[in-house]
């Protein structure tokens, strides 16, 4: 599928100085996977934003900002598998005053070879509005970006006179901590197309999902006009847009 005018994140190469966290290996389990084996969006999803976690819960940071998703890029080169042993590794590859981007690598022990990047808005925790990075965030991360600068304008185009579209419903147990639809979520009605097209077997993809608004459980509708994706409200509100950048069958 073709790209479209918008330009994807960027995804930057590995720091030649600064943090660099990893966590031991995650084993994909039977409720990660699609029925061919291959790991799904929403698991890899999942394990990126838990290694986010560790990374600031590490260094005794966890607690000093909520940190909210913005905007994710996944290109999957080749997909894991069940029961391969994925290594992550993450680091912040750029800064700016009241948001971060991080970039995580997923590779995997057999053949599973995945490159993330996600803007992320660091919230006040009490009051839940972005709020600058502290003196001692900065301390912490800024050194693995070289100074690179971010910003977090969204970039995709709002739906328009879509007419092709599907219901879709999020669930009571999909909402997070933060009592909303966790972003992984968000990966699952493209999921589901894949699944039902061609069992969901892959062998690679490159996907960009930014978030809009949250999303509480309910009724939604999916919006699609080529390679793009719209996850809207019955009242028009639009919770995330998807673009499909490329998508290779195995």
């Amino acid at each position: 599928m073709a790209a479209g005018a918008v330009k994807l994140s960027e995804l930057v190469a590995a720091p030649g100085c600064g943090r660099v966290f990893t966590e031991p290996p995650v084993r994909p389990g039977l409720a990660d996977c699609a029925p061919t084996g291959r790991v799904r969006l929403d698991a890899l999803a999942r394990f990126v934003q838990d290694i986010a976690y560790a990374d600031a819960d590490e260094v005794g940071l966890s607690r000093r900002a909520a940190w909210v998703v913005r905007r994710t890029r996944m290109r999957v080169e080749r997909f894991p598998r069940f029961g391969e042993l994925l290594h992550l590794a993450t680091f912040c590859s750029g800064l700016g005053r009241m948001w971060a981007e991080r970039r995580t690598t997923v590779s995997g022990d057999v053949a599973g070879e995945v490159e993330v990047v996600s803007l992320w808005v660091h919230l006040d925790p009490l009051s839940g509005r972005p709020t600058p990075l502290s003196d001692e965030e900065i301390a912490m991360w800024g050194e693995s970006t070289a100074g690179r600068r971010v910003t977090a304008r969204l970039h995709h185009p709002n739906p328009n006179g879509t007419e092709d579209s599907f219901p879709w419903r999020f669930r009571a147990t999909e909402c997070d901590m933060a009592a909303h639809i966790n972003n992984a979520a968000y990966l699952q009605p493209l999921e589901e197309e894949l699944l039902a097209g061609d069992g969901g077997e892959l062998e690679s993809i490159d996907v960009e999902i930014e978030y809009r608004s949250p999303a509480q459980p309910g009724e939604k509708l999916v919006l699609r006009d080529g390679d793009r994706r719209w996850i809207v409200s019955p009242e028009g509100e639009t919770h995330a847009s998807l673009l499909v950048a490329t998508l290779n069958p195995s």
